[in-house]
């Protein structure tokens, strides 16, 4: 439940629209429910803006869809992060119009769609390889209400195609950059704009890459002003960060229209 929902519950009640024992059985499941292998947050929309996601690796399909089920009884959009085609198939059986992004292995059913903010997020990758994390970023921050563009292999091994988006790079409110191998995009990228930078390793590279290691200890030792780092591969963190960030960059250009449900 979002804070608009709960407030229409409130402002019927207060009509006369609805009674007290029907808005008390809405609200019985706030701020969780408790199914014995999960505790389905229905309060999440009112702390933090977004309904709970679903992080299906290492759930059974059974238990994806009941947390989907349970949370689609509070109106709540569902997205489920690292989904493969068994969990998007089951999700279908619930009878929802659930959309599958397969590069980002994200399905979403998407009853309240929010629209997108006028400010940009960038989603850039080092290389072709880094596409899966970057897509969940992207494919994240599109889900919140964000518009999103993308730019693909531009590493630092041929720094002449990164220079020469520049003006795409200078125009975004936030930047998420991917990078496997040596990590060091996100350091240049920073160096081209005032806008924060959320690095991303992920685990693509050769054997002293240490799945990821290398390019994660070079991002925290960025000389680059402005560059945040979240785990190894872990995209929904970085796509959900540079959400908040955008809407509120949205908010102060004095176009917001909406935020996250």
């Amino acid at each position: 439940m979002n804070a608009n929902q709960l407030k229409n519950l409130l402002e019927n009640v207060k009509k006369g629209d609805l009674t007290v024992d029907r808005a008390l059985e809405t609200l019985k499941d706030l701020p969780y429910a408790d199914m014995g292998y999960a505790m389905v947050d229905h309060h999440r929309s009112l702390r933090s803006g977004y309904p709970e996601t679903i992080f299906s690796e290492g759930k059974t399909v059974e238990q994806v869809v009941g947390i989907a089920r349970r949370l689609l009884e509070k109106s709540a959009n569902i997205m489920a992060t690292r989904a493969d085609r068994k969990v998007y198939e089951a999700l279908q059986a619930i009878g929802e119009p659930v959309e599958y992004h397969a590069a980002a292995r994200i399905a979403v059913i998407n009853r309240q769609p929010v629209p997108p903010t006028r400010t940009t997020i960038l989603v850039m990758c080092a290389g072709t390889s880094d596409i899966p994390v970057a897509e969940e970023a992207a494919v994240t921050a599109e889900v919140m209400g964000n518009r999103v563009e993308r730019l693909a292999d531009v590493g630092v091994a041929g720094i002449h195609r990164l220079l020469a988006k520049r003006e795409k790079i200078q125009s975004a409110s936030v930047l998420v950059v991917v990078a496997g191998m040596d990590g060091a995009l996100p350091s240049v990228t920073a160096g081209l704009t005032d806008k924060p930078v959320i690095a991303v390793p992920t685990s693509i590279g050769y054997g002293a890459s240490f799945g990821g290691l290398a390019a994660l200890l070079t991002m925290l030792n960025s000389c680059a002003n402005g560059v945040t780092v979240v785990n190894i591969d872990n995209g929904y963190g970085a796509g959900y960060a540079a959400s908040l960030i955008n809407h509120m960059a949205d908010h102060a250009a004095g176009t917001s229209r909406n935020h996250p449900l």
